[in-house]
């Protein structure tokens, strides 16, 4: 992945550091983590890090494309690095637990708004809601 990630900052016109390659590492390892498991990996790879550099590294690497930032309503942002699809989340009401469905019709955008105020739309987001498997069985 250390490759294929620099080989990626590289072509994004960005300098590979240690720093936004433990960021790529921590969100691929962990899909739809949160800025402070983000941090808490990190320390854990390469040490001693500040929370703002972890917080500049994600939201640069969410400007460059490789990383994508999704903000549940209620919820902290969570970060993921499946990118360049038009796919959607559903989310647990009780645990918060976050998985990716893939779109229901066709490519980006997969759903029409009925008027585009004259916009350009390039993707659609949407997000549902539930309980998850692990929380069904509990009482």
């Amino acid at each position: 992945m250390t490759s294929s990630s620099a080989h990626q900052l590289r072509e994004r016109g960005l300098q590979v550091t240690a720093q936004r390659l433990a960021v790529l590492r921590a969100v691929a390892g962990r899909p739809h983590c949160t800025a402070e498991e983000v941090t808490e990996a990190v320390r854990g790879e390469i040490g001693v890090i500040s929370r703002q550099a972890v917080y500049d590294s994600l939201n640069l690497l969410v400007q460059k494309g490789l990383l994508r930032r999704i903000q549940p309503a209620g919820s902290s942002a969570l970060y993921e690095d499946r990118v360049n699809d038009n796919h959607h989340h559903v989310i647990c009401r009780r645990c918060g637990q976050t998985a990716d469905i893939d779109c229901a019709v066709g490519a980006a955008p997969c759903l029409n708004a009925s008027s585009d105020s004259g916009f350009r739309i390039d993707e659609a987001e949407v997000i549902y809601w539930g309980v998850c498997p692990g929380c069904l069985g509990q009482p």
